[in-house]
This record gives structure tokens, C-alpha cells and sequence, in this order.
């Protein structure tokens, strides 16, 4: 059996291969948000790649969409198309957009772009699962930059006062965004204690220890009236040393020699192929 740990190395190197080919996208986030998109869709998740639209799926909602190569990586290796395809990203006429498109790509609950909407949109899918009467889950990551953003804080005050619980919210929080640390550009803490406020059940937790992001999932999952929130502490550029915590590899991609020194640091792995790409070689 495949490590989670394994498969989340599979989707950073794919995320590198990804940008490095296509000479655009965000790598720092996708890097960072790799094990919380590991232990979603190859644990947690109750979903079905060969049924997208099964009825009793539960939803997952990327509202930081611009990270979507590392969400592209677990569709395609949990298989909802054939991890190939992951070599037109951000393409002319490619289904794999700079931002999701759930028009185009199975397994895509909702499309993305401005940021701030995607708990608003969770929140409305949850409504509708409750109307329903249905026992499927809905699971929204957002960036921590992000919620910077007005329409964050009124759907942060929405889940609690309609008694939610069919909500995990993950806060993917490494405190960097586009044009600095976002303590920096506007200081959003303690986020903890505000969501607590507004009626959240809050866990912060190492986002890259496996065994943590497990345990906090099953919690989340409890039925008593409350949603959850879990605040990932993660690391930009999570993997690669050059990377790491360095705001300019929020969206820039690496040149050739860079994804391939990218890829000696994460080191090989187990969990599928490698993408077959010659990283000097760029396809528009």
C-alpha cells in the first residue's frame, strides 16, 4: 500500500513538472497544501472518480484557486483523468485553467478566481446537503491572505448561526501572500480566537504532519451542531529548500534548472509515474 506521505511527494513533484513546463502558475501554495490534498482525497473524502456527480459525494472547495496544479495532481492520480493532461496546464483550449473551471474538468465542485468566495459557496452547499437530508460533508480550504477579504468574515459568521455542521473549514496559514508576509499587508490574527468567537470549533495543527490532519478530519466530521474550523500552520514552498518561505515563489515558476533541483530535493517517488516531460521543453 502507497503512503500518504509518498503520494504527497507525488503531487509536489507534479506540481513542479506542472509549472516548470508550462512556464506559469503558483507553486508556493500548491507545495504547501500538498498533505492536506493527500489525506483529503486519498483517506477522508467519500467520493467516486468513476461517478463524479454521485449524489452522496462529499465536496471539496478550492477557494484559493490559484493553487489548483496541487488540486489538479490528486484528481488526476485518484482518477478523474489520465494524469497525462496535467502537461496542459494552463494551455490554450486546456481543460487544466490557471484557476478552476467546474464547467470543463470533472471533480471540480465549484470554479475559482476572486478570492474570499469559496466558504460563501461551502456554506451554500452544506445548506443544501442539510435540505436534502443528506450525510455527504463539504470541505472548503482557503488561504490565509485570503481572508483578508470582507465576504470571508460574513460567511465565517453564517456557518455557526445555521448550525453548519456538515462544514470542515482548513485555513491553509503560512503567513505569506503576493506582496508579503500577511501580518505585513493587513494582520488578520489571532484568527484562532475570532472564529471561536463567531461559534467555530478551531484546531491548529502542523499542516504537513499526516497523522494530525487525519486525526483533525475525523473530528470535524462529529454531528453536533457546530462546524470546525482547522488552521493548518503550513510552509510555502513546503519541500524544496530555495523555496521555503520565500514570497517571490508565491507565483513564479521556476526555470528549468530550477524545477530540476526542485526535484532532487523532494526526491523520487513511489506513488505513480513522474510526468514524461523534459522540463527545458515548453508547449504553449
Amino acid at each position: 500500500m502507497v503512503e500518504v506521505t509518498d503520494i504527497a511527494r507525488r503531487i509536489r513533484r507534479d506540481v513542479i513538472q506542472m509549472v516548470t513546463h508550462s512556464q506559469s502558475g503558483h507553486v508556493g501554495g500548491a507545495l504547501g497544501a500538498a498533505d492536506l490534498l493527500a489525506v483529503l482525497y486519498f483517506e477522508h473524502l467519500h467520493h467516486d472518480p468513476h461517478y463524479p456527480a454521485w449524489e452522496q459525494r462529499d465536496r471539496f472547495v478550492l477557494s484559493n484557486g490559484h493553487i489548483c496544479a496541487a488540486l489538479y495532481s490528486a484528481l488526476a492520480r485518484s482518477g478523474y483523468f489520465d494524469p497525462a493532461e496535467l502537461l496542459t496546464f494552463r494551455k490554450i483550449n486546456s481543460r487544466l485553467q490557471g484557476h478552476p473551471s467546474r464547467h470543463d474538468l470533472p471533480g471540480i465542485e465549484t470554479s475559482a478566481g476572486p478570492l474570499g468566495q469559496g466558504l460563501s459557496i461551502a456554506n451554500g452547499m452544506a445548506l443544501g446537503l442539510r435540505l436534502r437530508a443528506s450525510k455527504a460533508h463539504v470541505y472548503c480550504l482557503v488561504g490565509d491572505g485570503e481572508m483578508q477579504e470582507g465576504q470571508f468574515w460574513e460567511a465565517a459568521m453564517t456557518a455557526p448561526q445555521q448550525h453548519l455542521e456538515n462544514i470542515t473549514l482548513l485555513v491553509s496559514w503560512n503567513n505569506i501572500q503576493i506582496d508579503g508576509s500577511v501580518q505585513q499587508v493587513k494582520n488578520i490574527e489571532p484568527i484562532g480566537e475570532k472564529l471561536t468567537a463567531f461559534g467555530w470549533r478551531v484546531e491548529v495543527i502542523d499542516g504537513h504532519d499526516i497523522g494530525q490532519i487525519r486525526a483533525a478530519l475525523r473530528r470535524g466530521d462529529a454531528l453536533d451542531g457546530v462546524p470546525t474550523a482547522i488552521i493548518a500552520r503550513t510552509i510555502l514552498g513546503k519541500g524544496v529548500s530555495f523555496m521555503e518561505n520565500q514570497v517571490v515563489w508565491h507565483g513564479k515558476a521556476p526555470s528549468p534548472e530550477e524545477g530540476r533541483r526542485a526535484l532532487m530535493e523532494l526526491g523520487p517517488s513511489v506513488a505513480f509515474a513522474d510526468l514524461p516531460v523534459k522540463l527545458e521543453e515548453r508547449v504553449n
